[in-house]
């Protein structure tokens, strides 16, 4: 499958699933279809698994991805998605996502065989600053409303080596008939995230 270059990452992605573009800048525009989501339901363990993806593998090492992503929303859980894969029973993403009361969210699911999921706060407006960081062998998200304090969201760990980790875009509709999504201002670094908590 051919791969998808970004300016700004300094590895390459594959797509799966859904439309993606890279536009001017290195902004990356994804098209979820519908009924489209990545998620194992905690309670049946049905798995839905179907979600756009646009993944790569980065080198050895700690590193910081983020993106500032905007969603049309249209349906409940529409989303777009900094993702972490493993496999299918293990990968984690941090979702800008329309919640069941209309308003935009940050939310967080980690899969360790099945899904939890973990609602952060709601945000005022149409796209949110997103954040992946590995530190060792473990990962912390985190997300902001200006790209200068970051919120803290989750800190935790696969079921398997962090290494082997691929990082990428997620666009999902899981209950609507798709939805347009928007990353701008990817940024990576092959850096150690200092503090979880101070803003940073």
């Amino acid at each position: 499958m051919p791969t998808v270059e970004i300016p700004s990452l300094p590895f390459p992605l594959t797509p799966a699933e859904g439309e993606w573009e890279v536009e001017r800048a290195g902004t990356v525009a994804g098209a979820a279809g519908p009924r489209s989501d990545i998620f194992i339901d905690p309670g049946s363990g049905e798995p839905t698994l179907n979600a756009a993806t646009l993944l790569g593998s980065p080198s050895e090492g700690d590193f910081r991805l983020s993106a500032r992503v905007s969603v049309d929303f249209r349906a409940t859980f529409d989303a777009g998605v900094l993702l972490l894969w493993l496999d299918e029973r293990n990968w984690a993403k941090l979702c800008f996502e329309y919640s069941p009361d209309g308003e935009p969210m940050v939310v967080s699911v980690v899969c360790r065989g099945v899904a939890d999921d973990a609602n952060a706060f709601v945000v005022d407006g149409a796209s949110a600053w997103l954040r992946v960081s590995r530190i060792g062998s473990a990962f912390a998200f985190h997300a902001s409303t200006d790209r200068s304090e970051w919120r803290f969201v989750r800190h935790f760990a696969l079921d398997g080596a962090a290494t082997d980790v691929r990082v990428g875009f997620e666009a999902q509709s899981p209950t609507g008939d798709g939805c347009a999504v928007r990353f701008e201002d990817v940024r990576f670094a092959s850096e150690r995230l200092a503090d979880l908590r101070d803003g940073s």
